[in-house]
């Protein structure tokens, strides 16, 4: 049996034995955390998907929880310990099985890690174990089957992206004309944190915004998108079982890069009936010593939320009295909705270090660029060395992408396009109304109304769609209706009740994607046998359009 099929194998009795004892992916994982055996529900994830095999020095927790053999869960060998025999000795029949199930995973193991080309064998190339808590499904196997699809001629209609581009949102012009004439500027290496002109420019912008503590250029980093500053981030920050809160859903990245950086995420809840801010509460019940900092992600992806000043007043009061790190991921603070107003992180505080993140990619419709920046402002006095760990791994990558760097002093100052985009008269406003409107009318569905950015996230009455795993709900949708959409627990959160739609194309488009969305529930309904079942809305379905 090939690697490939023996891990597919092994993804479907694992998915068997955990719905067979009641568990989510989240809660297998939490088990095995809370057993000495610490794994993420995204590595769970993986080993479900046959993305990954099952780490062995995972596999003794795993097969004790699920109460099977290790045996059954690699190879399928007697599934339930009780079940090993019936005549024999219960004890020497299992010190036969387990000697059995060493040797031939010794044997598998040794097979398995070994390719034959031609003549020559030799071991085969694994990725590292660090990747095993690593998880981004907006990019997972629900796109790789879509771009498989499209390589068969099908039309997929994507809304699981946020990169406006595609969608006819076209890059200010006069960016285009600026990077262009600084390309001969831009064929070399810049200074390891960005031009001067970007970072002063990104300076200036919070500084008009009430910026409180002195800043200057020197605390100012460019990245190739705010991505690769929040891996720098963790990187210089976390050491191995250290925690950082990150909100619940969040951008998947934020986990991804904590597990990577051999800490540990831990989710806190925002809650959907408070039109999903923050649980303080529950951040401060999660808040251990071995927290480093909390995550705020503010114009929030996926949810589209817009944090009040209060909410944000109550983090700062939270992280200052455990002298936690404020990371605040601001990168949608232009892309609002409904006259709201965005206030930084970084000019309600001095008293914490706050590290604010932001970029063009969304506001500007440039992600191609790569053109992001990370701030650092408020208490610095006792982050030396931190800081001293971020100059390190900024001059180790030598630079970002200079020729977006030359379209941040444009992009920063003059007319902001995107605030006719978001108008009540704007493509992205009508498009939001659009989507918002035709999901609440769905049975079993309702959805917030997003103040920020280019999604929301609605719930699935799971007393309707009894569904347990969102991700082959969400590949049925693409099988069925050909419309590309991430699960919520793509974005870590804990029950498959939610998906996230991105609703950037435009209005004949989404129309069309959203009449198959339609179509697609209504057979899912006649298929449960819940046609006739009537859906509760919730209050927080209509709470922002009150």
């Amino acid at each position: 049996m090939s690697d490939n099929k023996e891990r597919l194998a092994q993804a479907e009795r694992l998915i068997q034995l955990r719905r067979d004892k009641g568990l989510t992916a989240e809660q297998l994982a939490q088990a095995m955390t809370k057993a000495g055996a610490k794994v993420s529900r995204g590595a769970i994830s993986n080993w479900e998907r046959g993305t990954n095999g099952i780490v062995s020095s995972k596999l003794p927790t795993l097969a004790r929880i699920l109460g099977c053999s290790e045996g059954y869960l690699l190879r399928g060998e007697i599934k339930s310990k009780d079940s090993q025999a019936n005549n024999e000795t219960p004890t020497n029949t299992a010190d036969k099985q387990d000697s059995k199930s060493v040797a031939t995973t010794n044997y598998n193991e040794a097979f398995n890690n070994k390719t034959t080309t031609g003549s020559t064998t030799m071991a085969s190339l694994k990725k590292s174990t660090k990747l095993q808590n690593v998880c981004y499904d907006i990019r997972g196997p629900l796109l790789k089957t879509a771009v498989q699809m499209e390589a068969e001629g099908q039309r997929i209609i994507k809304l699981n992206v946020g990169n406006p581009a595609p969608f006819g949102l076209e890059a200010p012009h006069e960016i285009l004309r600026d990077v262009s004439m600084n390309l001969p500027e831009a064929t070399g290496y810049s200074d390891s944190q960005g031009i001067f002109s970007a970072r002063k420019a990104v300076l200036q912008y919070y500084q008009s915004k009430g910026l409180l503590s002195a800043v200057d250029v020197r605390d100012v980093y460019l990245g190739n998108g705010v991505s690769e500053l929040i891996v720098m981030t963790m990187q210089a920050l976390m050491d191995d079982g250290d925690e950082v809160l990150i909100p619940m859903p969040d951008y998947p990245l934020w986990t991804a890069a904590a597990n990577l950086a051999g800490g540990k995420a831990v989710h806190y809840r925002c809650n959907e009936d408070d039109n999903w801010h923050p649980d303080i509460e529950d951040i401060k019940a999660k808040i251990t010593s071995k927290t480093k900092g909390i995550v705020v992600i503010n114009p929030n992806n996926p949810t589209g939320a817009l944090y009040s000043d209060d909410v944000l007043k109550q983090l700062i009061e939270v992280a200052k009295a455990h002298d936690l790190v404020l990371m605040a991921d601001e990168i949608y603070d232009r892309v609002l909705y409904d006259d709201c107003v965005h206030t930084p992180m970084s000019t309600l505080t001095d008293d914490v270090l706050v590290l604010s993140y932001n970029g063009l990619s969304k506001s500007h419709r440039i992600a191609g660029f790569r053109a992001g920046w990370l701030m650092v402002s408020g208490k610095k006095q006792h982050a030396t060395d931190f800081i001293e760990g971020l100059d390190m791994l900024a001059s180790m990558r030598l630079c970002s992408n200079v020729q977006g760097q030359y379209a941040i002093q444009t992009a920063m100052g003059g007319y902001q396009s995107m605030q006719a985009l978001t108008a009540e008269s704007g493509r992205l406003y009508k498009q939001r109304e659009m989507a918002v409107s035709r999901l609440n009318a769905i049975p079993g569905i309702s959805c917030t109304m997003p103040q920020g950015a280019f999604y929301c996230f609605p719930k699935i009455d799971l007393d309707i769609y009894p569904i347990q795993d969102d991700m082959q709900f969400m590949m049925d949708l693409l099988l069925e209706e050909k419309v590309l959409m991430v699960q919520g627990t793509g974005f870590n959160w804990d029950t498959p009740d939610h998906f996230r739609v991105v609703f950037l194309p435009n209005l004949h488009d989404l129309e069309d994607a959203m009449d198959r969305l339609d179509r697609f529930f209504a057979k899912k309904r006649q298929q449960f046998g819940t046609d006739d079942a009537k859906s509760t809305p919730s209050d927080s379905a209509h709470a922002l359009e009150a």
